[in-house]
Order: structure tokens, then C-alpha cells, then sequence
């Protein structure tokens, strides 16, 4: 149980780190992924005001059914990019929430990509 404890202190160590360096702005919303053992989560976010623009999430509209793994994390990311698309948002910064980018966080990003976002 310790062990699991130092790795949430350490992922909440590099997420603080994180957002330090990074913000959300109108022109450049930022892009937040959590990922949990059953589901993906994603929003983008105006950190000027405060407002989740978007959310997309693998527990509910069209993308419900998808599983935490690279191949539906990719597809969470085009869909994402798509909504981003019709609410005229073409770029953002991108917030790996002090994961490493890696595995489902990067297959997340490049859909976003796939999807003409750009970071």
C-alpha cells in the first residue's frame, strides 16, 4: 500500500511542476488527460476563466464502451479533435497531468493531432 501511496505522491509532484509552466488561454485552451483503470478522461480547458470548454470521455456519448488501452486512446483523441474542430479551436498546449508520455497519454495526443490540432 506504500508503494502505491510514494507513486501518487510523485505523479502529484510532476502534475504541480507541470502547472507551473502551462495555462489555458481563449486562443489556446489547454488539454488535461486522466486516465483511471477503467476510463479515459479528456477536457479542454480555459484556465483565464476558469471554464472546461470540452470533455470527452470514454464512460459516455459515442465513445462510451472505449477501454484505457492505446488503440481507443487514439481514437478518444480524434474525437476530441473533431469537437475541437467545430467549436473553432485549432490549437492548445497539452497537459499530461504528470503522466509519462507515453502509452495511452501520447496515442491520446497524436489523435488530437490525426485530427489537425495542433500543440
Amino acid at each position: 500500500m506504500k508503494r502505491l501511496i510514494e507513486k501518487t505522491k510523485r505523479r502529484n509532484r510532476r502534475k504541480k511542476s507541470i502547472r507551473g509552466k502551462i495555462s489555458g488561454t481563449a486562443e489556446r485552451p489547454r488539454i488535461t488527460v486522466f486516465r483511471s483503470n477503467k476510463h479515459l478522461y479528456v477536457q479542454v480547458i480555459n484556465d483565464a476563466e476558469g471554464r472546461t470548454l470540452l470533455s470527452v470521455s470514454s464512460q459516455s456519448g459515442d465513445t462510451k464502451g472505449l477501454r484505457p488501452n492505446v488503440a481507443d486512446a487514439g481514437k478518444l483523441g480524434e474525437v476530441l479533435g473533431v469537437r475541437m474542430k467545430d467549436a473553432k479551436i485549432t490549437s492548445a498546449v497539452f497537459d499530461r497531468n504528470g503522466y509519462l508520455f507515453h502509452g495511452v497519454v501520447k496515442a491520446v495526443a497524436d489523435g488530437a493531432r490525426k485530427a489537425g490540432i495542433s500543440f
